[in-house]
């Protein structure tokens, strides 16, 4: 079943996070993400409030913000595809957003429900067919107080 090793850096998923944006969504390249920390439970992606990133509030565009959930819960699929030796199709099939504050810092998005897409493309595997799962995204500033939530649903299918 594990073509590949386990252990994977987050060194490496930094790097393909890096060629996501570059070569696949441009938007992630424009955005520049930094993937924090990368487990099976969780991650944290930063993304630093900059010209790119201010709407005309001087706050983080709401754009931009999606873009972090996006990379934040997107990661994991990723991540797993990776430790379990699968290819996988991979996309969100929805998202509800709640902004609850102006982001005026850099923002820092956070999963830690990693294991439920782990067990979504398990599941894929097995049934032979597309698994959809909800996952939290949390949206932090520099003061550590939630400014986003947002719920996303994610689509695996394990591809062979």
């Amino acid at each position: 079943m594990n073509k590949k090793s386990p252990n994977i850096s987050i060194k490496k998923m930094k790097w393909k996070l890096f060629l996501l944006g570059i070569f696949k969504i441009p938007m992630i390249g424009f955005v520049r993400p930094k993937l924090l920390m990368l487990d099976e439970q969780k991650v944290k992606v930063k993304i630093k409030l900059s010209r790119k990133t201010k709407n005309h509030l001087n706050s983080m565009y709401f754009g931009a913000l999606a873009v972090g959930a996006d990379v934040a819960a997107g990661i994991h699929a990723f991540y797993f595809s990776e430790i379990m030796g699968y290819k996988i199709s991979f996309a969100f099939k929805g998202m509800h957003a709640d902004f609850l504050k102006r982001a005026e810092s850099d923002v820092v998005f956070e999963i830690t429900e990693g294991l439920k897409i782990k067990k979504a493309v398990e599941e894929s595997k097995n049934k032979k067919e597309r698994v959809n799962t909800e996952v939290e995204v949390l949206a932090r500033n520099e003061e550590n107080e939630i400014v986003a939530k947002f719920n996303m649903i994610v689509s695996v299918k394990v591809k062979g």
